[in-house]
C-alpha cells in the first residue's frame, strides 16, 4: 500500500540545499517527483541505502519523477539562481 505524502513547496534562494524528506530509521521504497517552476535549473540529492548519493538536475520549466528502492533522504540544491516548485514524495513496500 502506498502513502502519498503531503505536496510540498519550494522556494530556495541561490546556492541553499533542503531536505524535504528523511528516513533514518533504515530507509523505504518511494517515488518522488519534483516541479520545477522557475528559470533556473534545480536538483535533486537522493541518498539511499549503501549506495552513492545520486544528483539529477531538472532544467527550468521541467519535472522529474524517480522510483527509489531504500530511500534515505530526498533534498533539493539550487546552483546560481533561485529556484521554486513543488516535490511530492509516495512511500510504499514496492
Amino acid at each position: 500500500m502506498a502513502i502519498l505524502l503531503p505536496i510540498q513547496f519550494f522556494d530556495l534562494a541561490a546556492n541553499v540545499g533542503k531536505s524535504y524528506y528523511e528516513n533514518l530509521a533504515g530507509g523505504i521504497n518511494a517515488a518522488v517527483t519534483v516541479q520545477n517552476n522557475s528559470e533556473n535549473p534545480v536538483s535533486l540529492v537522493i541518498t539511499r541505502v549503501n549506495a552513492p548519493v545520486i544528483t539529477y538536475l531538472i532544467p527550468a520549466f521541467n519535472s522529474l519523477t524517480l522510483s527509489v528502492n531504500l530511500l534515505l533522504v530526498a533534498a533539493l540544491l539550487t546552483g546560481a539562481g533561485a529556484a521554486f516548485g513543488t516535490i511530492e514524495v509516495a512511500t510504499s513496500d514496492f
